[in-house]
């Protein structure tokens, strides 16, 4: 029986987050809410979760290299940022978790505010233009620019959202190897 002293737990608490939140957040919560939410309201409750749901990607992979059990084999590679950093978890663990973790900063810190401004951007063109960002065409010069930055960032976001869940994915595989 694993004590409450181990790293082991909290390590499988840890992934189960990371890839939990990741899989719900992109495949089932982002899409129901911008189905059945109006736009204003869809893109209010983005930009409340968003910074929160980048933090724990952020977050979750720290607490992975930190609390990552040392190798049952007595030859094998310690725990935590020793284990993490051994030259035979190079691919299987420091990779998908430092992966994981760049992913999730550059959401939070950089794409994701860029996002949040090019939002208040559009509501100020909006209230200018007298129509909204997603009515249909034509739209002044400034508005199509705006859509269009607006509409690489969020590109940007899902690109580096899937690689934070392609890189939990693979850190899976590493982990279940070592459960057997």
């Amino acid at each position: 029986m694993s004590s409450i002293f181990s790293p082991a737990p909290y390590h499988i608490l840890s992934y189960g987050t990371l890839l939990g939140t990741t899989v719900f957040h992109t495949f089932v919560n982002g899409i129901i809410a911008f189905r059945h939410l109006p736009r204003v309201y869809f893109s209010s409750l983005m930009a409340e979760l968003f910074p929160v749901y980048f933090s724990m990607q952020a977050a979750l992979p720290v607490a992975l290299v930190l609390t990552l059990p040392a190798s049952r084999n007595p030859f094998g590679s310690a725990g935590g940022l020793a284990g993490v950093l051994d030259s035979g978890n190079r691919w299987g663990v420091l990779a998908p978790l430092t992966g994981a973790f760049a992913c999730a900063v550059a959401n939070l810190v950089v794409v994701g505010p860029a996002t949040t401004k090019v939002m208040g951007e559009r509501k100020a063109q909006e209230r200018k233009d007298g129509r909204k960002a997603y009515d249909a065409p034509p739209h002044s010069p400034e508005m199509q620019a705006l859509n269009k930055r607006f509409s690489i960032l969020h590109g940007i976001s899902s690109l580096l959202n899937l690689g934070t869940l392609v890189a939990s994915v693979a850190y899976g595989f590493t982990l279940s190897s070592r459960l057997s």
